[in-house]
C-alpha cells in the first residue's frame, strides 16, 4: 500500500503512485515559527530513526517559516544552520524568511512583517521595536537587525531554496500555481499560494509535500500532503517519512 495508515479514516489512496529516489528516506517537517523546543525534540525523534537505518541515505527536509509567533527564532535558525553542517539537511524558503530578507532591505515593510508575526523575531535577537515606529525609527530597526544577525544566520537565510525534488516527490513551503511548469513556478507563488493550489485536484507532475496553511493533522491528498500543523500554537510540529512508495508519521 502507497499510504499506511497514519489518519485513520481520512487516509486516502492517490490515482497514481510516486516515489522517492532510489534509496533515499526523507524526514520532512513542517512549519517551525519558532518553536526551536519543538523542533529540538523533533530532530532528536529524527536522529534516533536514523540510526536504524545505516544503509539509507537519510534526508531532513525543512519546508520553510523558520521565524516569527513563536518565541525562539534566533535559536532555530541557530539549530538548522549547524544542522546543515553535520547532517544531510535541506532548508526551504518560507514567505517569513522572505519578509525578513526584504524588510532589510526596505524598512518599510514592517508595518506588514510586525503584523504576520515579526516581533518575537526581532525580540529573540535582542531588539526591543518600538510600538509605532516612524520611517527613521523603521529605518534604525533594519540595521539593528542586520546587526545583530550572525553572519551564518543571514548566509542561512539568503541561500534558502524554494523547492527540492526527490524522484517524483517535490518539497516546497506553499504550494505550486497550477497549470505553470515546474521550472516556471514564481518563487512569490512557491511560497504564498493559498487556494488556488489547495483546491487544485489535478496532478502536477510530483506528488507535493508542503505546509504554509495550519491543519488540525497532516492533510493527505491524492496530489500533495500538507504538513503544517500550527506549531507555534498547537505545540504540535510534524514530521512525515518518505521512503519508495510509503509515507508514515514520525
Amino acid at each position: 500500500m502507497f499510504w499506511k495508515s497514519i489518519l485513520g479514516q481520512r487516509k486516502r489512496r492517490p490515482e497514481r503512485r510516486f516515489r522517492t529516489a532510489p534509496d533515499e528516506r526523507i524526514y520532512a517537517i513542517g512549519d517551525v515559527h519558532g518553536r526551536a523546543d519543538l523542533l529540538e525534540d523533533v530532530l532528536e525523534a529524527v536522529d534516533s530513526d536514523i540510526r536504524h537505518h545505516p544503509d539509507r541515505r537519510c534526508l531532513t527536509v525543512l519546508l520553510g517559516d523558520y521565524i516569527d509567533r513563536g518565541p525562539d527564532s534566533q535559536g532555530v535558525i541557530e539549530m538548522l544552520a549547524g544542522r546543515m553542517q553535520s547532517r544531510p539537511t535541506v532548508c526551504l524558503m518560507g514567505n517569513h524568511e522572505l519578509m525578513l530578507l526584504r524588510f532589510l532591505q526596505d524598512p518599510e515593510l514592517w508595518d506588514a512583517w510586525s503584523a504576520s508575526g515579526g516581533i518575537p523575531t526581532v525580540i529573540s535577537y535582542g531588539i526591543r521595536p518600538p510600538q509605532r515606529p516612524t520611517s527613521e525609527q523603521k529605518l534604525e530597526l533594519a540595521r539593528a537587525l542586520g546587526s545583530a544577525l550572525p553572519q551564518r544566520h543571514y548566509t542561512f537565510l539568503v541561500n534558502l531554496p524554494f523547492v527540492y525534488e526527490s524522484g517524483d516527490i517535490l518539497f516546497v513551503h506553499a504550494g505550486l500555481k497550477p497549470g505553470v511548469p515546474i521550472e516556471r513556478q514564481q518563487p512569490e507563488d512557491m511560497t504564498w499560494i493559498r487556494e488556488e493550489f489547495l483546491a487544485y485536484r489535478g496532478h502536477f507532475g510530483r506528488f507535493i509535500v508542503h505546509g504554509h496553511t495550519p491543519v488540525e493533522e497532516p492533510d493527505i491528498r491524492a496530489n500533495r500532503i500538507n504538513i503544517d500543523t500550527g506549531a507555534y500554537a498547537t505545540g504540535r510540529l510534524s514530521c512525515v517519512i518518505l521512503e519508495n512508495e510509503k509515507l508514515t508519521l514520525l
